[in-house]
């Protein structure tokens, strides 16, 4: 049974000694497939590279609400030309992050709105970034209720209600290494009560690695990890975790 890694960054300069060698020896280890997620403009063009050069690896262009200052009308276009390769499955990640002061929340928000519209145009399902920002994602969100098909809330990090709410509209809720930390109970819940079909797996690799691992490099290697922490929780094998939870990253990429 393989494992859909459905948000890592193999672009980051944390993967430059070995990446290669560590993408080549994914498949042989049960990951099936990777999306790689764009966060900047230089970050989605080294996913769609990555993309070409492996079968199993798709990508995603967007950028993230830190970058939204690099943003342009010009950059907009750039986007929409990539989005029009086969392997790009998706617009992201975009969103709103508040935890730190800049850059300015108007800035954050219009060129959200922007890269919602995108995704409108190229029909291309969505990657949330949502931090510190929790009601004005899902108002932002609201607006572009049927206009956009579906998407994920990456790295899901706020309580039960409103993961129900984002379901109900369409979205997955992205799932990673936080899940096996000892401080997540808030994540726990949020994975004892949404569906299993409306979850995705993701590392969000070099990032937010697992127990026994945390605070080392992530990989898709360790979503094994992951996948054993939902097993438990939803009192299910981890064979159907890691075939149900593939399935449902097959379809929110379109890719069936």
């Amino acid at each position: 049974m393989m494992i859909f890694d459905s948000h890592a960054h193999y672009d980051d300069e944390a993967f430059d000694e070995d990446r290669d060698e560590l993408l080549e020896s994914l498949e042989k280890s049960g990951i099936g497939k990777v999306v790689n997620v764009g966060a900047s403009m230089n970050t989605s063009m080294a996913s769609v590279e990555l993309a070409k050069k492996y079968d199993y690896i798709y990508a995603s262009i967007g950028v993230h609400p830190s970058e939204t200052e690099e943003l342009t009308e010009e950059k907009i276009d750039e986007l929409k030309e990539y989005s029009k390769l086969d392997k790009v499955v998706a617009i992201g990640e975009i969103g709103l992050d508040y935890y730190y002061p800049t850059p300015d929340r108007d800035l954050q928000k219009k060129w959200f709105y922007r890269q919602l519209d995108l995704a409108v145009e190229t029909k291309l399902p969505i990657i949330i970034h949502s931090r510190d920002a929790a009601k004005e994602t899902m108002d932002i969100l609201k607006e572009y209720q049927g206009k956009i098909s579906h998407g994920v809330i990456h790295c899901y990090s706020y309580g039960v209600e409103m993961a129900k709410e984002f379901v109900n509209m369409g979205y997955y809720i992205g799932i990673g290494g936080v899940l096996t930390f000892n401080n997540a109970k808030k994540l726990k819940e949020v994975a004892k009560e949404i569906p299993i079909d409306k979850i995705v797996i993701e590392t969000d690799c070099p990032y937010l690695s697992p127990v026994p691992n945390r605070g080392k490099r992530n990989s898709s290697l360790n979503l094994e990890y992951v996948v054993k922490e939902l097993a438990l929780i939803k009192g299910i094998s981890e064979d159907e975790v890691k075939e149900i939870t593939y399935n449902n990253a097959m379809k929110l990429y379109g890719l069936e």
